[in-house]
This record gives structure tokens, C-alpha cells and sequence, in this order.
């Protein structure tokens, strides 16, 4: 991952931070797992370009539109 997250608890801190972000904008999470340099997020619902914008200046974390997934829209997050 990287050598900022140095345990699983600073990890776990992170991705309750991405959460509570996404809930906050009203959408839910489908999926969030650590990936190379950050983690890959997929909401439950799919949303439009004006919420992708919005939701991106709210995450705590500089991220970007990957697309749409199975479930939601998709977007990579990236540790700094």
C-alpha cells in the first residue's frame, strides 16, 4: 500500500473518513478497498457528472472518475 498507512487502524480510519464523506453527499457504498496507492470506491447508485464533481471536492482524499461500475459509479482515491 504505502508507507503513509503504517496498521491496519490508521487504514481503518481512512476508509471510515471516505465513508462518512459519501454518506454525507447522500450516497451510499457498494464497495471500498485499498488498492495501489489508495483504494477503489464504488457507490450503490449511479450519479451524474454535476454529483461526480461534488462528491470528488468532499472525499478526503484527491480521487477520480473511473467511470461506471456493476453497482454505481467508480472512482479511484489516491494517498498522497
Amino acid at each position: 500500500m504505502s508507507a503513509i498507512l503504517k496498521d491496519y487502524t490508521e487504514l481503518w480510519q481512512l476508509q471510515d473518513s471516505i465513508t462518512t464523506a459519501v454518506n454525507a453527499c447522500g450516497y451510499g457504498v457498494w464497495d471500498l478497498r485499498p488498492s495501489n496507492g489508495g483504494f477503489r470506491l464504488e457507490l450503490s447508485a449511479h450519479i451524474g457528472e454535476m454529483d461526480i464533481s461534488n462528491l470528488c471536492c468532499q472525499l478526503p482524499l484527491m480521487a477520480d472518475y473511473e467511470g461506471e461500475g456493476r453497482n454505481g459509479s467508480l472512482f479511484s482515491l489516491y494517498i498522497s
